[in-house]
């Protein structure tokens, strides 16, 4: 039986336009089943253990970048060497991605944030459809952070993928799913710099003595996105 799994996050929220969260993100991280991860999986929860985290730690990048949530007693240079053992798990892994930015300003409303993303979820997997359909089972797991979200997964899925099943997710118990978070802020950094807006802790996060952050960013984990990229 092939089997393929897709793990969903976003980023943002379903509130009214305001100038310092323009923009919403969706990321989708798939993954076939017969392809072997264990060792990477191994290598993610080592890492973990030797910065102090119990080897379950669930990733969260917004959060590292901005040194909030569990990683307010966390230096800096700790916190970009977490951030690039989560991108060296996505850069060795098996696994796409495909991710969408919908700028809230161009959405009058949360009705019609759904509705973009309905359309653009379903316009995608219809033109994927011959690739859906080599699967005999496709599993999507998300978290349920957000109600519209689920609501789109569920009714979307549901609607083009009888062979699709929609489950519940802890980020702890899925690097694949801290990936998607991974993408998620990687694809939103992207469209922050074709605006000319990073924030101040980002610029910090990212910059080096040699490269500004934007710099930084395109060529070294701009790259690793590109390069995982869903091609149907």
């Amino acid at each position: 039986m092939r089997e393929l799994s897709i793990f969903i996050d976003e980023s943002g929220d379903f509130g009214p336009y305001e100038k310092h969260a323009p923009y919403y993100v969706l990321s989708l991280v798939f993954h076939d089943q017969s392809e072997d991860i264990g060792g990477h999986l191994e290598s993610i929860h080592r890492s973990l253990n030797d910065r102090g985290l119990p080897e379950d730690h669930a990733i969260h990048t917004g959060p590292l970048i901005r040194r909030e949530k569990d990683y307010q007693w966390m230096p800096m240079p700790d916190r970009r060497s977490l951030f690039r053992v989560l991108v060296d798990f996505v850069r060795h892994c098996t696994i796409t991605h495909r991710s969408w930015v919908f700028a809230k300003r161009d959405n009058g409303d949360s009705d019609q944030l759904v509705t973009s993303m309905s359309r653009a979820l379903g316009a995608f997997i219809r033109e994927n459809s011959a690739f859906f359909m080599l699967w005999d089972r496709i599993v999507v797991y998300y978290d349920n952070g957000q109600k519209e979200i689920t609501n789109v997964v569920n009714s979307v899925f549901n609607a083009l993928l009888s062979s699709a099943e929609v489950r519940k997710v802890s980020p702890s118990d899925y690097s694949l799913f801290q990936a998607a978070d991974l993408c998620c802020t990687l694809a939103l950094l992207e469209q922050k710099i074709r605006a000319g807006g990073l924030s101040q802790s980002e610029r910090d996060f990212f910059s080096t003595p040699k490269n500004s952050a934007e710099r930084a960013l395109k060529r070294g984990y701009f790259k690793t996105l590109d390069a995982k990229r869903f091609v149907g």
